[in-house]
């Protein structure tokens, strides 16, 4: 699989370790930066560009994933969900990781690396990647729901109208 990696300073420690485990169990990983500490860096476009890596290799028909971490995982999240067809996830345990893959197709996983240890988050990371969407009808049809929002605005009938 094709992962796609970015991080701000707080995260790149943990970025270069997961990358070197990622390659050994056989991924393809793609580092967005930084590449080097910078107490001052700005996250937002080392996470879109990770988050537009996704979304092209998807639209090809590529399996791909993202990564994205941060202090909190907070920030990094929002800067990928501003990139149409991703559906980034706050991740904090093994549960949430499972829980967006499965029902909500989550593509991109964000991280608070001051939050984690090491181990938790390859724990968090590897359960993400192993996890398949679960196909259920009614997950297919909220992520639709969302994909047609974030598409032309539409959303369905307000039932207190």
């Amino acid at each position: 699989m094709r992962i796609h990696i970015a991080t701000d300073h707080a995260g790149l420690d943990f970025s270069t370790q997961l990358q070197e485990h990622l390659r050994q169990v056989g991924h393809e990983v793609t580092d967005h930066g930084p590449v080097e500490y910078d107490a001052l860096d700005d996250y937002p476009a080392f996470c879109i560009r990770a988050a537009q890596a996704v979304a092209a290799d998807q639209a090809a028909g590529l399996e791909t994933l993202g990564i994205v971490f941060g202090g909190s995982g907070n920030g990094e999240q929002i800067a990928a969900n501003k990139v149409q067809g991703i559906r980034a996830a706050l991740v904090w345990n093994l549960s949430t990781a499972e829980l967006a893959r499965q029902h909500n197709d989550a593509n991109v996983i964000s991280i608070g690396a001051r939050q984690h240890s090491f181990d938790e988050v390859v724990s968090f990371i590897d359960r993400f990647i192993a996890t398949p969407f679960s196909d259920e009808e009614r997950h297919e049809r909220r992520i639709a729901q969302i994909a047609d929002f974030e598409q032309d605005g539409s959303l369905l009938p307000d039932p207190r109208a």
